[in-house]
């Protein structure tokens, strides 16, 4: 694996920087213009939200991944929306006292280098929380394979949220992450 010396990760002001971060999300994760118009409005709201953390990996002054999270509460719609395929499972006290990763998110060109492992591991590291829970497309890619490395196992899988079409995992690790001290 290539290094990428000249990448840094440093805390960013989630607000400020949400355009560029959709900018990465779109680039990686293909949405349309109007899937980022929207998610902008989501992220502005979140950004807002008590004990958001944001994490962006720079090449300069140029994003090129982010990440962030915040504690979760039930009353978030996202937690709204898993509770019920969690509690199925046997797994509802996985929205208390947890971390909720929220987007993860690396330009295409830069994948594979380690930076959504360090984005991922140092939000946790910051959360102060015992677990840490996310959602993530419900197939086998690139995140689901990294998410396992770092201890996160499925508590549901096939959660359908409002608006897409894709199934879903929801996915939980006690923290720190493996390989974390």
């Amino acid at each position: 694996m290539e290094q990428l010396t000249e990448v840094t990760i440093q805390p960013i002001d989630l607000a400020a920087w949400a355009p560029y971060a959709l900018e990465v999300q779109s680039a990686a994760f293909g949405l349309t213009p109007q899937e980022v118009a929207v998610r902008l409005h989501i992220v502005a709201r979140h950004a807002q939200q008590p004990g958001v953390l944001a994490l962006g990996a720079l090449q300069g002054n140029r994003l090129v991944g982010f990440g962030y999270g915040m504690p979760n509460r039930r009353e978030h719609w996202w937690s709204t929306v898993i509770e019920p395929h969690l509690e199925a499972g046997g797994f509802g006290d996985w929205l208390d006292e947890v971390f909720a990763i929220t987007e993860l998110h690396v330009l295409p060109e830069f994948q594979g280098h380690g930076l959504g492992t360090s984005l991922i591991r140092r939000l946790c590291e910051r959360s102060g929380l015992p677990r840490s829970i996310l959602s993530a497309i419900d197939a086998e890619t690139p995140a689901r394979r990294l998410y396992r490395s770092l201890g996160y196992r499925d508590l549901a899988r096939a959660v359908r949220f409002p608006n897409t079409d894709r199934p879903y995992a929801v996915m939980g690790a006690r923290l720190p992450l493996l390989g974390q001290q």
